[in-house]
C-alpha cells in the first residue's frame, strides 16, 4: 500500500499539487487521471521520488518515504518498479540487456540465474525469441512489454507506470492494460498508472483518482465513474472523442 498525506508541490512561486491525498491498496491496478497540465505526472514523480513534495508525506507501507534518508531511500527505490512513458529502453542494447540490466545493477545473482530471471520475465509478458533483437527491431507494443519485463525483474512490491499506452493503437493498448492489471494480481503488487486514456479508466480501473488544477477532485473506480456528478470529471471522461455527450 502507498499512502499521500497532503502532498502539495511548488516550483518556484508556482503551485502545481494542492494539498491533494489518497490511498493506493496492492493487488489493484490504481490510476492517476487528468487532462495535460492539471499535475497528474508530477504527482506520479513525487510519489516515486522523482520530485520532493514542497510538504505532506508518502508512506509505503507505513514506512515514511519522504522522512527517510536518502540511503534508505535508495534500499527502497530497490523495491520499485517503472514503466516510462515511451519505453525509455537502451537503444544500444538488445532486449535480453535491457531487462537483465537492473538485475546487473542490484544484485549478485550469477550469469545464470540473470538469465533464468530475465526469461522468465520475457515469458511472462509474452515474449519468446526476442533476446538478442535490438529496440529498433521490434514493434511498439514489444517495446512497452520489454519495459514491463525490466520493471518486474528485481519482483517489486511496488510498479509505476507512466502513460505506458502511449503512441499505441487501441487494440495493443487494451493487450498492455491488461498484462499490467494481470501482473498486479499475479504478484500482489501496488500498482500506480498514470493515464489519460479512458479505455484504461474502464478497463482496469480499479481505484482511481482525478486531479484538476492541482487538486484532488474526484475518487472512485469505473464502475461509478458514470454515476458521479463533478462537472471537471464529465468534461474529461466526454471530452474523448470515443465518449461524446448526446445532444
Amino acid at each position: 500500500m502507498i499512502e499521500a498525506v497532503n502532498i502539495c508541490k511548488s516550483f518556484e512561486s508556482k503551485d502545481v499539487l494542492k494539498d491533494v491525498s489518497a490511498v493506493f491498496h496492492k493487488g489493484e491496478t490504481n490510476l492517476i487521471i487528468g487532462q495535460s497540465g492539471s499535475g497528474k505526472t508530477v504527482f506520479l514523480k513525487t510519489l516515486v521520488g522523482l520530485h520532493a513534495p514542497t510538504a505532506g508525506e508518502i508512506y509505503y507501507d507505513s514506512r515514511n518515504f519522504t522522512a527517510m534518508k536518502n540511503s534508505d531511500k535508495i534500499k527502497l527505490r530497490q523495491e520499485i518498479g517503472m514503466v516510462f512513458q515511451g519505453g525509455a529502453l537502451f537503444d544500444s542494447h538488445t532486449v535480453e540487456e535491457n531487462v537483465r540490466f537492473p538485475l546487473d545493477m542490484f544484485t549478485k545473482l550469477s550469469v545464470e540465474e540473470k538469465l533464468d530471471r530475465t526469461n522468465f520475465c520475457l515469458k511472462r509478458v509474452n515474449l519468446v525469441n526476442v533476446n538478442r533483437l535490438y529496440p529498433s527491431e521490434i514493434s511498439g507494443g514489444m517495446k512497452k512489454r520489454v519495459a514491463i519485463a525490466r520493471a518486474i525483474a528485481l519482483n517489486p512490491k511496488y510498479l509505476f507506470c507512466d502513460e505506458p499506452n502511449s503512441g499505441l493503437d487501441p487494440k495493443t493498448s487494451i493487450v498492455i492494460d491488461e498484462l499490467i492489471q494481470e501482473i498486479t494480481k499475479e504478484f500482489d503488487m501496488t500498482t500506480i498508472v498514470n493515464t489519460h486514456d479512458m479505455n484504461s479508466v474502464l478497463g482496469i480501473g480499479e481505484y482511481i483518482i482525478f486531479i484538476h488544477n492541482g487538486h484532488k477532485y474526484w475518487e472512485g473506480t469505473n464502475k461509478d465513474i458514470f454515476t458521479c456528478d463533478n462537472k471537471e470529471l464529465n468534461d474529461f471522461i466526454f471530452a474523448s472523442k470515443m465518449f461524446k455527450r448526446e445532444k
